[in-house]
């Protein structure tokens, strides 16, 4: 067997995908995020790096609201039915400026998204 067949990538080298294309991987759902995440690692772009901060915001808070309006009977479940319309609002929001190619924060949380992950 020919070692030459096999071609490592060497550390370094880009998975080849547009910072845009990793930003828009990253809102498509959970599996897309973590694809995302892995696929920034080697060279961390500024563009990628800031929607999948946005993306890890809008799931954690998702999350939550899902949690706390889960443990509160009626009024809960009608809170938590509006805050998911909320939260769609953000991923559409948050996708469409990865499409453009744009450091668009979501509403009222996206600096405090990119502030807290800013380790990602």
């Amino acid at each position: 067997m020919d070692n030459n067949q096999f071609q490592e990538q060497q550390p370094g080298q880009q998975s080849g995908l547009s910072a845009q294309t990793i930003s828009i991987i990253s809102y498509l759902t959970l599996i897309g995020w973590v694809i995302a995440l892995v696929l920034n690692q080697q060279k961390k772009d500024p563009l990628a790096s800031f929607h999948i901060r946005q993306v890890l915001g809008i799931m954690l808070l998702g999350f939550a609201i899902s949690i706390v309006g889960g443990m509160i009977p009626i009024i809960g479940w009608v809170i938590s039915i509006f805050a998911s319309i909320f939260i769609l609002v953000l991923w559409i929001i948050g996708f469409i400026g990865a499409i453009q190619g744009q450091y668009k924060e979501v509403p009222l949380l996206g600096d405090k998204f990119q502030e807290w992950f800013k380790s990602i």
